[in-house]
């Protein structure tokens, strides 16, 4: 029988549930595992916190479950839960070697950071994503979560909340820096990911898939290929200074014109073999791309 995940409100809650000391401050703690480890007895339960979490490894040999899949930390590195997102706890007290940053968003309601926090995608990456350190990123990453844990050992006063919301904010940055890095240095395994992308779209499109299936949409490719769509979107972003949206739409146009090119089918047998529902919606798509109607288009194609 599936069991209900357990809800934390806040980290009060979630602290006390697995014996852990109570937070300095209500809205973030850190916790030290070389100092503190949790009790299991929920092991093998789904939390669903209302909170973020980071948690970073300096080094560990073992896999941590996160939502479907685990992550591998075996060079060290962290991984990322935004709220509402699903955690499993595991069994095994090795797994919770290094730290865990918890922080609710409630920490910087008034603070530019509330707006800004949606942005770095990786709170919405798949466990499989995570991202990996190297020696120099672990102490960078190491050196703020220990300014964190300074900050919240010292008497609160009137600066305190900026600070901390502060050091998160350069903790996010210097995440989605290293994330860049990744997405650089792993080219081999992005660019398999790319290949695979466009063998998928050459297929909906070449063999008229879409006639049946629809234009193609991000959730799919990403399903396809087994990760997130925001991971999926960054990556490309980095790599090609597209999104998906826009990869989708310049493998569509590219096969749009090679259709163009027959007499045999009209601009509306071209736009429901695309997948679209109804023509004058790849009209002013194709417009928008290529600055000609797809009539123009064809047209310029037969004056040459």
């Amino acid at each position: 029988m599936h069991r209900q995940p357990v809800v934390f409100k806040n980290i009060s809650e979630l602290m006390e549930r697995v014996g852990l000391p109570s937070p300095l401050h209500p809205l973030i703690t850190l916790v030290n595992y070389d100092k503190n480890k949790p009790a299991v007895d929920d092991a093998g339960s789904q939390y669903l916190l209302h909170f973020y979490k980071i948690a970073f490894k300096l080094r560990f040999s073992g896999k941590a479950k996160y939502g479907p899949g685990a992550y591998d930390f075996r060079d060290g590195g962290l991984a990322f839960v935004g709220p509402n997102q699903l955690v499993e706890l595991s069994d095994d007290l090795d797994e919770h070697e290094g730290y865990a940053l918890y922080f609710h968003p409630d920490l910087f309601y008034k603070h530019p950071l509330a707006s800004r926090i949606h942005r770095y995608g990786f709170f919405s990456y798949s466990v499989t994503e995570a991202l990996f350190l190297s020696e120099k990123e672990k102490h960078v990453i190491k050196a703020v979560f220990e300014s964190i844990a300074a900050e919240l050992g010292t008497q609160t006063d009137h600066f305190s909340h900026d600070v901390l919301v502060s050091q998160i904010e350069l903790l996010l940055h210097h995440c989605n820096r290293f994330y860049h890095r990744q997405f650089l240095t792993r080219n081999m395994v992005h660019h398999d990911l790319i290949d695979r992308m466009n063998a998928f779209l050459n297929e909906r499109f070449e063999k008229k898939e879409a006639l049946v299936s629809g234009l193609p949409t991000t959730q799919e490719i990403a399903g396809h290929l087994n990760i997130s769509q925001r991971y999926l979107s960054d990556m490309l972003k980095s790599l090609t200074g597209q999104t998906t949206q826009q990869h989708i739409h310049l493998k569509m146009i590219q096969r749009a014109k090679e259709m163009l090119g027959s007499d045999m089918l009209t601009t509306a047998d071209v736009a429901y073999a695309l997948g679209f529902e109804h023509p004058q919606s790849f009209n002013k798509l194709f417009k928008q791309k290529t600055g000609l109607s797809p009539a123009a288009f064809r047209k310029l194609l037969y004056s040459n």
